[in-house]
């Protein structure tokens, strides 16, 4: 009897742990995915706030949304400069 109650309680203790193992992996996931997020998202070095991506006149750049400055790509950059001429 006592050997079955340890096999019981041993059991338990292995779904517990499947159980925790399984949320730590959902949640690092979960985490992993909002750095990635991040990653491709560019803050403005005076205010911090992320760029919003916006199309002036034909010209694809990122704008800070308090209008500290925009920035450009070097294919945009090229283009404007083609056009200023």
């Amino acid at each position: 009897m006592a050997d079955e109650k340890d096999r019981l309680g041993s059991k338990l203790h292995d779904v517990e742990k499947a159980r925790e193992d399984q949320w730590a992996r959902q949640r690092d996931e979960e985490l992993i995915e909002k750095m990635r997020e991040r990653l491709h998202k560019h803050a403005c070095p005076h205010c911090k706030q992320f760029l919003v991506a916006k199309t002036e006149n034909g010209i694809h750049l990122h704008a800070c949304p308090d209008g500290h400055g925009a920035w450009l790509d070097e294919a945009a950059l090229k283009t404007l400069l083609k056009e200023h001429k």
